[in-house]
């Protein structure tokens, strides 16, 4: 009788085992798939599903299913908190990839590190991780490294002295802020800073005051959204002839056709997958671009833009911490997130470390101009 009982227990357990082994591995994500910021969350979500249909395709991880718990946050920080608790006190899940604006982002920094929870942010402000917060990371390259990226270039052109102009969201003034201070260290004088609101739909007053501001060589906007595209064709109706500049945070396809004939020549800052066919065939990043990029448009018809590679990264940098790790424990994971060394992803080769979140430098932030209507990269 000692023995049944003893059988019937242990295969209790093992079923028990089992089914714990079965549940899926939850992967929580809060996104902008609606709203003004819908051209960064938008194909994030898009990327997130399509990955995580491949990988349960290919077997899960840890020989367990994804799940993607999503929510819509519209950009709008209280929605991100809202959801973020949701994520983490009723979904349960075992990691959360999204936060596509630093607004939303700083929101629910305090929520996922009173939790323990590994969090790995989709947005570009350098506060995101400076200084270091034990449970958050990011992917894509921060606003500071935009402004240096934007300065060496600049600087190759013999531009000095610039005029700037910034929107009003959380990376528009975080980027504004982080120009001002490094302009210095690249002999660049920012001799106009002007600014203009979330909802204006004409820039020609401040652009007009930078155009009449004596010795400006080149203009530099910090911003994302529509506001750019706007102030592009503004600048081009001024007949400003002079070199323009735009953040990563329009590095898609989609701020060419909303700023047409005027995205003529404008520069910016931009991770590798947005050209990725036009990488050099030993460039380490190729493979990894070639294949984001075929994938998504194959699936969704529509063109690639680097914010759906950071989701990309986001997901699998998650994805290898947990193989790293050998399970889903979250401290486990958090530290292997830490640990990791070489990742190739469409943003660039990550190479994380316990002052640093990110893993990325300027190396893989390619410059890239407009040209008939195409990103091509700066020789």
């Amino acid at each position: 009788m000692r023995y049944k009982l003893l059988a019937s227990l242990a295969a209790v357990l093992l079923a028990a085992g089992a089914a714990i082994a079965q549940e899926p591995i939850k992967i929580g994500a809060f996104l902008a798939v609606t709203g003004p910021a819908a051209s960064l969350g938008d194909p994030e979500q898009k990327t997130l599903e399509l990955y995580v249909e491949k990988l349960n395709a290919a077997g899960g991880v840890l020989g367990r299913k994804l799940q993607l718990v999503s929510y819509d946050s519209a950009g709008d920080a209280e929605k991100a908190r809202t959801f973020v608790k949701r994520l983490i006190e009723q979904d349960k899940v075992d990691v959360i990839v999204g936060g596509s604006t630093t607004g939303e982002t700083m929101a629910v920094v305090p929520l996922v590190e009173a939790a323990g929870m590994p969090f790995i942010s989709l947005a570009g402000a350098v506060v995101i991780t400076e200084p270091v917060k034990k449970w958050v990371f990011k992917t894509p390259h921060t606003d500071r490294m935009a402004c240096e990226r934007i300065f060496l270039d600049m600087r190759d052109r013999n531009i000095q002295r610039i005029g700037l102009i910034s929107g009003a969201g959380g990376f528009d003034k975080s980027m504004r802020g982080e120009c001002l201070k490094v302009a210095p260290t690249f002999r660049i004088q920012i001799v106009a800073d002007e600014a203009y609101g979330g909802g204006d739909t004409d820039m020609t007053p401040q652009l007009t005051k930078i155009k009449n501001t004596a010795g400006v060589q080149a203009v530099l906007n910090a911003g994302f959204g529509a506001g750019p595209a706007i102030v592009t064709k503004n600048f081009k109706q001024l007949g400003m002839n002079m070199p323009l500049y735009q953040s990563h945070g329009v590095a898609s396809k989609e701020f060419i056709k909303l700023a047409g004939d005027a995205a003529e020549g404008v520069r910016l800052p931009a991770a590798a997958v947005l050209v990725a066919e036009a990488l050099p065939a030993g460039d380490k990043q190729k493979p990894v671009a070639v294949a984001y990029k075929k994938a998504y448009e194959a699936r969704y018809k529509q063109d690639i833009s680097t914010f759906g590679g950071h989701a990309h990264d986001g997901l699998m940098l998650a994805v290898e911490a947990m193989k790293k790790a050998g399970s889903t424990d979250k401290a486990k994971v958090r530290d292997a997130l830490e640990a990791t060394k070489g990742y190739i992803g469409t943003g660039g080769v990550v190479n994380m470390t316990p002052a640093d979140h990110m893993g990325l430098d300027l190396t893989h932030f390619r410059m890239l101009e407009v040209k008939k209507g195409n990103w091509v990269p700066v020789q």
